[in-house]
């Protein structure tokens, strides 16, 4: 099982929004070169990312600006703006019809059902720790032993 790159995608568009703010217009075409995807897919991921509260945009061309500064927007955030994950089934996408007569097929759900919802809770725990300040600071720091 994997996350979408949607999830990349909205962190990628989140950065490039706030280290670009002051340099132009940061709007779709702009953002789809910097990620190295379609216009259409940058869109889609702006308009997930402003119902979220995340992004403002305005019709035009304007481009798009954070609705939040950088440490109030977690990773979590931008994993449940996109829709990373189905909330009525979690992360983990269990096999349809295991065989109620096998005693692994009847039993496994009963098995993994509670692991796995603690796996997930874990991880969302943990994207809730970092910020998108955190990766600026990161950026920052990188492109200062580049120069």
């Amino acid at each position: 099982m994997q996350i979408g790159s949607k999830f990349t995608i909205g962190v990628h568009i989140i950065t490039a929004i706030d280290y670009f703010k002051d340099m132009g217009r940061v709007n779709s075409e702009f953002l789809a070169g910097s990620i190295g995807v379609n216009p259409v897919i940058v869109r889609t991921v702006i308009s997930q990312l402003r119902e979220a509260g995340l992004v403002k945009t305005q019709r035009g061309s304007s481009g798009a600006e954070l609705a939040k500064p950088l440490n109030e927007i977690t990773l979590y955030d931008i994993y449940k703006a996109v829709g990373s994950v189905d909330e009525k089934e979690g992360l983990f996408h269990f096999h349809e019809q295991p065989n109620p007569d096998c005693p692994v097929g009847r039993n496994i759900h009963s098995l993994l059902d509670d692991k796995l919802k603690a796996i997930q809770d874990a991880m969302e725990a943990e994207m809730k720790k970092y910020t998108v300040a955190d990766l600026d600071a990161g950026l920052k720091e990188i492109l200062k032993k580049e120069a």
